[in-house]
């Protein structure tokens, strides 16, 4: 005889309300899961994408502005420094200009500084002007006006001026300073007698020159050239002696034009008996 035995009831709910809660939890993940996977696109923004517009050199408050309307969040990350814009200016920008991104993303901005950096006043006297020039871009500084000044010295820096005023090497200055150089012309102050180059050899005519801190101007050869070094110095501009037999005067850094011939000549250029 088969006997049949009763659940306690107590026990048959419990077991009913365990399986049941169950069901619904699972339920409940994979409605949460359809609805996550169903608005991840959403959330993401995937396939929305804008064209990073260009704000460099713009100020901070349009910049922002003209970002914030194209979707773009904002943060600035950087500063630094130049002259040649206003304070509070965009400098740089990342993501670049032009630039197609997703909306919504962060452009990171470096911003002009509104008190520009000191440098140092460097030394420049008795450098070349590219040596200086070199020099001041190095620091960041500026170059301003030149002066030329007389000086056999020809592009040597012979003083320094910032505002008008002569500048010691080691004084601070803010960076984009402009800085004026007085240069040496390359002639000098003092006027001396033109040399007498006619009758000298091309290289004794080269080296009195030398000697005189004159240079060699155009160099005229008058026939068949054997021997450069060699030949002859017939004539010459400016020549020792002007129209009325005074001496010429020339200054230190100009240069002398010469005839040369192979063989001696005289000042119309014909040859010279041989003796």
């Amino acid at each position: 005889m088969v006997k049949f035995r009763l659940m306690n009831p107590v026990k048959w709910l419990l077991q009913k309300s365990f399986w049941v809660n169950l069901c619904a939890a699972c339920v409940l993940v994979v409605l949460l899961g359809v609805l996550f996977f169903a608005s991840l696109r959403w959330i993401t923004r995937h396939g929305e994408t804008a064209t990073v517009p260009d704000i460099m050199g713009k100020p901070y408050d349009e910049a922002v502005r003209i970002l914030e309307q194209a979707h773009f969040r904002v943060v600035v990350q950087d500063s630094g420094y130049t002259d040649t814009l206003p304070p509070l200016s965009v400098l740089r920008q990342e993501p670049e200009a032009n630039a197609v991104v997703k909306v919504y993303r962060t452009v990171y901005l470096t911003l002009n500084k509104i008190v520009p950096p000191m440098a140092a006043m460097p030394n420049l006297v008795n450098m070349s002007y590219r040596s200086a020039v070199l020099t001041l871009q190095t620091l960041k500084l500026n170059v301003g006006d030149t002066i030329y000044k007389p000086d056999i010295a020809r592009n040597a820096v012979l003083a320094q001026l910032y505002n008008g005023q002569p500048i010691k090497p080691g004084t601070l200055i803010p960076e984009g300073s402009r800085i004026t150089l007085v240069l040496g012309d390359g002639i000098g102050n003092q006027a001396n007698p033109v040399p007498n180059l006619i009758g000298l050899t091309f290289m004794q005519a080269r080296e009195l020159l030398s000697a005189s801190n004159l240079s060699v101007g155009v160099v005229l050869f008058d026939g068949p050239i054997t021997d450069t070094a060699s030949a002859y110095v017939y004539k010459q501009i400016p020549p020792p002696l002007n129209a009325n037999g005074e001496p010429n005067l020339i200054y230190a850094g100009q240069s002398i034009d010469m005839w040369v011939s192979q063989t001696p000549r005289d000042s119309t250029g014909q040859p010279l008996p041989q003796q």
